[in-house]
């Protein structure tokens, strides 16, 4: 058997348009009809539906890695790159803002050129400690093949299953200039497809050590920004991944071992991306809802620890909702928590969930 890019004419990709044609026509279709209904918002629920993509974004695009960020660090970094207002920012490690930065960094300047050197700025934002877990990594330069072959696998130590081999170390300079050269290039095929290709094209040439698959969507988001013409993101590529992750494998292996046809590839990335554009319906939602909230509200009179936790329940609280996290987020003592939850209660805005004793926990009462 050979990987794609063992293939004699690699990377000289192909495709049945006819094939393509309705899903990314409908596709368009979403994606301006999504812009255009975001556009109608004013500017500050503009705001808070970019916040809530883009960390959904980070979050999930570090998911698929098996690395989990704390949710908060990261609405804190991004809020502070955008120059964004917002209540209750805390401290970011460094890990997050590498990530945050990359991520800003591909969406915000999406017109901007891909040069190897802003690749490797991207990895280095990646692992501000030059380590990936407790190893020590290549850190801003292509890999190397010192331990082996780059491959991936799964499965205990001993029984591995190799899912795919990535092309040698030696190759990875010149793999990555024609790819380069390709993706700034101006040309007529559609950003929407070029965004699939990039992703495929990048993954198989695997070119870092570690990182690859975040540094892959990164490219994906740039190319997406750009097909919009747009730094505003009002959805998340990586969201959808991650919840079609064992999909997105699956595809990803029969086409890095099948032949230069990525008609099947395209066909699943388009369906993924309509999926994702839909359901930014839910981001939508939950901002409005939010919105309506405080526009009920307006004349109530809350203390600050109030509205801080108010705005965290609306903005997708981890876990549940107890009094002891109450007095940890807020710094005050238990009975000062207990008092601010108990008059919220009262008011009718928190209610209390079933269950009891120390497994007491609260959720906003729904919005009529």
């Amino acid at each position: 058997m050979k990987y794609i890019h063992e293939l004699k004419k690699w990377p000289e990709f192909y495709w049945e348009q006819d094939r393509l044609t309705e899903k990314l026509a409908y596709v368009r279709h979403h994606q301006g009809r999504l812009i255009g209904q975001m556009e109608t918002l004013g500017f500050q629920l503009r705001s808070e539906a970019i916040l809530q993509t883009l960390t959904e974004d980070v979050l999930k695009s570090s998911e698929i890695e098996g690395e989990i960020l704390d949710k908060e660090q990261v609405r804190s970094s991004i809020a502070r790159h955008l120059g964004m207002d917002i209540s209750g920012l805390i401290p970011a490690d460094r890990d997050v803002e590498g990530v945050v930065e990359m991520m800003l960094d591909a969406t915000q300047n999406y017109a901007k050129k891909l040069t190897k050197e802003r690749l490797f700025d991207w990895h280095a934002s990646l692992f501000p400690t030059g380590r990936s877990g407790m190893g020590k990594i290549r850190v801003a330069k292509w890999r190397d093949d010192k331990s082996g072959p780059m491959q991936v696998v799964s499965g205990p130590i001993g029984r591995e299953k190799v899912h795919y081999e990535a092309p040698p170390a030696k190759q990875v300079n010149a793999e990555m200039r024609e790819f380069l050269t390709w993706l700034n290039r101006k040309d007529s095929m559609d950003l929407v497809l070029k965004a699939a290709l990039a992703h495929l094209w990048f993954v198989t040439i695997h070119p870092f050590e570690d990182g690859n698959g975040r540094i892959g969507r990164a490219i994906t988001d740039q190319l997406l920004a750009r097909s919009e013409d747009s730094s505003q993101r009002f959805y998340s590529m990586s969201a959808q991944i991650r919840a079609e992750r064992k999909a997105y494998y699956n595809i990803l292996e029969m086409t890095q071992k099948g032949n230069l046809d990525i008609t099947n590839w395209l066909e699943w990335f388009l369906d993924c991306l309509d999926r994702a554009i839909g359901g930014a319906e839910t981001i939508l939602g939950d901002v409005l809802q939010k919105a309506r909230f405080w526009e009920l509200h307006r004349d109530t009179k809350f203390n600050d620890r109030q509205r801080q936790i108010l705005n965290r329940l609306f903005d997708g609280f981890e876990g549940k909702l107890t009094s002891s996290k109450w007095a940890k987020l807020t710094k005050v003592s238990q009975d000062t928590a207990v008092r601010d939850i108990d008059d919220l209660v009262k008011r009718g805005i928190l209610v209390k969930n079933p269950g009891g004793g120390r497994s007491t926990n609260y959720s906003l009462t729904e919005i009529a």
